[in-house]
């Protein structure tokens, strides 16, 4: 028997509007036989009235719905005993701001479904709003450019850009970005920019989404990062394109030479995932190349950092280089991009890292690179992305809500991409996600 489903109100912050579950997705599940409460609010990119209209009730009481959906994390203070929570949980890297919450979900009783887990045989992610964060993070990125230039007293064609959030959608944000691009092929952007080149670290799904993004502007110019030195010091280089770089791991890194030698000259990705200690960031090389610097990337401790306080302190010894803006699409705070130093909002979108004083200061004026670091950059594309995102989900809705949730975890049902989410059952890490415990610990030492 279907159980009642729950999609509760999002409340990290004013501009998070999207839903796991659009109207038109929740009507044919309804149709399906699986009863839906959406919890009322305000702000959300669908109305109260559009769910009601689809035979959902609407309301502020979940306490009645087993299973709850939801896209942000939930506070710890809002959770309910033995209930099955699907959400992103941030909690898989041991983040420490998270870890409050798991403890409770723990203490409760409660099973946690991490949409980032869904994934196939292949660890390929099944669900995700990533290619909306990669649209989104290219434009915000590009807005910094413009005014950072401005600031810097370079009158550039990127001045026009505006937020994601203010276009009417993403039809919108392409075809401005296409006109911009037909107004930069005819007459060209400031030579002292050329070539202006955006690189990217990486090439999933953020990455892929925010070269979208770029593309959309019909002047961008692929360059290999072999050749982008030379790309970037050839004479007569045009200012009526644009750069586009995409690094792969082996761009991004090599063997440390004492760390045992290397059984082959080509680059062993999988020898890089099981040994990331043994290799170190060669991304400096190429940073004086780039405008714009794009993260992308999965990143944890083990790993090399793309981009440090030492790499930002070199670059800015001179002077303004010509790396801009550091557009941390991943962001994760003191990671890949060391100097991501918080989270931003869609409200204000950046900050500068004060090269002399280590300190940030929102904006774009300083003397350091603009970083853009929102941590949900999607929310301001919320109807598309929701849409995208809810017909993934859509399908695997009947088998979460019809799941027996009182068997033993080695006999639970669920499809195998699901099943490899659940990071909690009955309030006990699942044995792929006992690794937490060290995290928790921590916590557990502090109270």
């Amino acid at each position: 028997m279907s159980k009642q489903i729950g999609i509760r109100r999002e409340d990290k912050n004013e501009w998070e509007r999207r839903v796991p579950l659009t109207p038109e997705q929740v009507r044919c599940l309804i149709a399906k036989g699986i009863p839906f409460t959406v919890q009322s609010s305000a702000i959300r990119v669908f109305t109260d009235a559009e769910y009601a209209a689809v035979g959902a009730h609407v309301g502020d009481d979940l306490s009645e719905c087993p299973v709850i959906l939801a896209v942000k994390e939930i506070p710890a203070g809002l959770l309910e005993p033995n209930k099955t929570y699907v959400f992103f949980s941030h909690v898989i890297k041991g983040q420490p701001h998270n870890m409050p919450m798991l403890k409770r979900v723990l203490e409760l009783g409660c099973t946690i479904i991490d949409y980032e887990k869904i994934t196939d045989e292949k660890h390929r992610r099944l669900i995700f709003f990533s290619r909306y964060a990669g649209i989104a993070g290219m434009v915000e990125s590009l807005w910094a450019l413009g005014k950072r230039l401005a600031w810097e007293g370079i009158s550039n064609p990127f001045e026009t850009i505006k937020h994601a959030y203010e276009y009417d959608g993403l039809e919108d944000i392409m075809m401005t970005l296409g006109q911009i691009g037909e107004g930069i092929r005819a007459d060209g952007y400031p030579r002292v920019l050329a070539p202006l080149v955006v690189g990217f670290a990486g090439y999933g799904n953020a990455s892929t989404g925010a070269q979208e993004a770029l593309d959309s502007f019909g002047i961008t110019e692929q360059v290999s990062p072999v050749d982008l030195p030379t790309y970037a010091s050839a004479g007569g280089v045009s200012n009526r394109s644009i750069g586009k770089v995409v690094f792969h791991e082996e761009h991004m890194v090599e063997r440390i030479a004492d760390k045992g030698p290397c059984a082959t000259s080509t680059f062993d990705l999988q020898h890089y995932y099981n040994h990331p200690e043994e290799y170190k960031s060669v991304v400096p090389q190429y940073l004086d190349h780039l405008t714009i610097l794009i993260n992308g990337i999965f990143w944890t401790e083990r790993y090399p950092r793309i981009f440090t306080i030492a790499n930002a302190r070199r670059l800015f010894a001179n002077g303004q280089p010509k790396l801009h803006v550091i557009g941390d699409i991943s962001c994760d705070i003191g990671g890949a991009v060391e100097i991501t130093r918080k989270a931003t909002h869609p409200g204000a979108p950046v900050f500068v890292y004060n090269v002399a004083t280590s300190e940030i200061t929102d904006g774009v004026e300083g003397n350091g690179p603009v970083v853009m670091a929102v941590d949900n950059l999607p929310c301001e594309l919320s109807r598309e992305a929701s849409q995208d995102f809810g017909q993934a989900l859509k399908a695997f809705i009947p088998a979460i809500s019809g799941a027996a949730y009182t068997a033993p975890f080695e006999e639970l049902v669920l499809p195998p991409g699901i099943k490899r989410a659940v990071i909690a059952y009955h309030g006990e890490l699942t044995p792929q996600y006992r690794y937490l415990k060290k995290s928790l610990d921590v916590i557990n030492e502090r109270c």
